[in-house]
């Protein structure tokens, strides 16, 4: 049971009552917001942290309004991608997150000459529920580093052993990737022109230089609820890396319907993101996969 949860069951329990707008905030949240504010994915204010609400909430609540309800231009889409949410549904969700991240007020000093009462045991429970770090599920994601960080040295990155001489003796990332085509997410290469360009060649068999895979050079669209575009999955990009028995049946059932894929999953690092966000382009660059654009009815 995540620590919101526990919280709301024990202050029900214990005969208290979340307000009304607030419950709806809650489901409206639960529902639509959770999968990036939850965990603070591309740069998403994280429910509860008073240091990433701060400075939108001096803004003002009408502007955290307009942007939930229009977007913004850093990527978060209109009404978080649900298209068939309703005004007061978006707002009462935006109020809902406003409220989780106040920072709790100082408790009033004590004066001497009167004894201190011990609270009750349910405010201790809720306390100490409360006072428990949110779980950082997207902590996997190593490739989604400030810049001053991105591709350090062997003897820095935290996979070699910085004591071992051959580590000394390794070309350093920058170096290496300095005459490859750039990119804006992950390590900063774009391998897929690298690879088009014939600027890297990746061998299939490490004793057979001369070995061939099979390369699959269609396309997979998984449609997407909301107003975010539509996933376009290319084999050919993928298979030019891997063989197929990386992927199948292990990760992905090679059967249509019988894959349930999910941004909360992929952020867990299943699916997709058993690779995305270790060894490849991380969840943070959300067009790369959203590349489809939803056909318009006509009216």
């Amino acid at each position: 049971m995540s620590v919101l949860r526990t919280c709301v069951f024990l202050l029900s329990t214990f005969g208290f009552a979340l307000p009304a707008f607030s419950q709806q905030g809650k489901a409206v949240y639960e529902k639509s917001c959770a999968m990036c504010h939850g965990t603070g994915v591309a740069g998403a204010p994280k429910f509860g942290n008073a240091a990433d609400w701060g400075p939108r909430v001096a803004r003002g609540a009408a502007a955290l309004y307009t942007s939930a309800l229009n977007g913004t231009p850093k990527g978060m889409p209109p009404r978080g991608g649900n298209a068939e949410l309703k005004d007061p549904d978006v707002k009462a969700a935006v109020d809902y997150m406003m409220a989780a991240a106040k920072p709790a007020a100082a408790p009033a000093a004590v004066e001497k000459s009167k004894p201190v009462e011990k609270p009750a045991a349910a405010a201790v429970a809720v306390t100490a529920v409360a006072a428990q770090p949110a779980p950082q599920v997207n902590a996997f994601n190593r490739l989604m580093r400030p810049a001053s960080r991105q591709n350090p040295p062997p003897t820095e990155d935290g996979i070699h052993d910085p004591k071992n001489d051959g580590t000394q003796q390794l070309q350093a990332p920058r170096s290496a990737y300095e005459a490859l085509p750039r990119a804006n997410a992950g390590n900063r290469v774009n391998w897929v022109a690298a690879l088009e360009e014939k600027r890297i060649a990746p061998r299939w068999d490490r004793a057979d230089p001369k070995a061939t895979g099979l390369v699959l050079d269609f396309n997979i669209v998984r449609e997407v609820k909301g107003s975010m575009p539509d996933v376009v999955y290319p084999h050919k990009q993928h298979t030019e890396w891997l063989d197929c028995s990386n992927c199948h049946p292990a990760i992905f059932i090679p059967q249509k319907g019988a894959n349930q894929i999910s941004m909360a999953s992929i952020l867990l690092g299943e699916k997709c993101g058993v690779c995305h966000g270790k060894v490849a382009f991380p969840v943070s660059e959300c067009r790369l996969c959203h590349s489809k654009k939803k056909d318009v009815a006509a009216k």
